[in-house]
């Protein structure tokens, strides 16, 4: 990837479902996401933000356009090449924290390791020193319930970034907690970002955290304006 190419550029997406009638959600949309950026997107509830979101994520796929990651076209991959695809490149946050909560944090953490076949005990030092960054050290065997929400998404965030992807996509990821919570966890998603240049895209009804963002998006009739 040259200097100017964009990490991640979407173009011409668009999505649309069939609810009594054919809705279109995504119309000819397109996004570049540069190395290291900070975006932030609002919009009003049933924009579209998740749907983009998952898109942009190779979560779900779009009824037309194209995602150039690196220059490299991927939705010409098949599903299970995606699969591999976003195990390695791309971290995932949501409002709920889909934490399992029959393992403890660092189990949590070192998750998407163990399913990409990672040595364990190289994935249980960097969950440590994960963990220690989030301020966790002493939580590190504390199951899920055991565990308030903002340490919650914190363990979430940690699981996020635990193989160093290049692109963290976040839905809502303080939108159920107190302010003082949500907070502490934004601010180490930008330290993340800083440290580790994580290219961060997040959605957000919360204003104030999208003003700190290096980039705020609207996403209002199926475009990002």
């Amino acid at each position: 990837m040259n200097n100017s190419e964009p990490l991640l550029h979407a173009r011409g997406i668009c999505k649309a479902f069939e609810l009594s009638g054919t809705i279109e959600i995504l119309k000819d949309l397109e996004i570049c996401i540069a190395a290291g950026e900070m975006i932030a997107i609002i919009g009003a509830s049933g924009s579209g933000k998740t749907t983009l979101l998952n898109i942009l994520g190779t979560l779900e796929r779009p009824d037309s356009g194209t995602i150039h990651y690196r220059g490299d076209e991927i939705l010409a991959r098949s599903d299970n090449e995606l699969c591999r695809f976003r195990n390695k490149s791309i971290g995932f946050m949501f409002q709920f924290h889909h934490l399992l909560p029959e393992f403890n944090a660092l189990e949590n953490i070192i998750m998407p390791g163990i399913i990409a076949g990672h040595d364990r005990h190289e994935l249980d030092h960097a969950a440590q020193e994960l963990l220690a960054k989030i301020g966790l050290a002493n939580r590190i065997r504390h199951k899920v319930g055991e565990l308030s929400g903002g340490e919650q998404q914190r363990v979430s965030l940690a699981r996020a970034l635990i193989l160093k992807p290049a692109l963290l996509l976040a839905d809502e990821p303080t939108g159920n907690l107190d302010p003082d919570a949500g907070l502490r966890v934004f601010d180490l998603m930008a330290e993340m970002n800083q440290t580790w240049g994580v290219s961060t895209v997040m959605v957000t009804h919360n204003y104030d955290l999208a003003r700190r963002m290096g980039r705020c998006l609207t996403l209002r009739e199926g475009r990002l304006q």
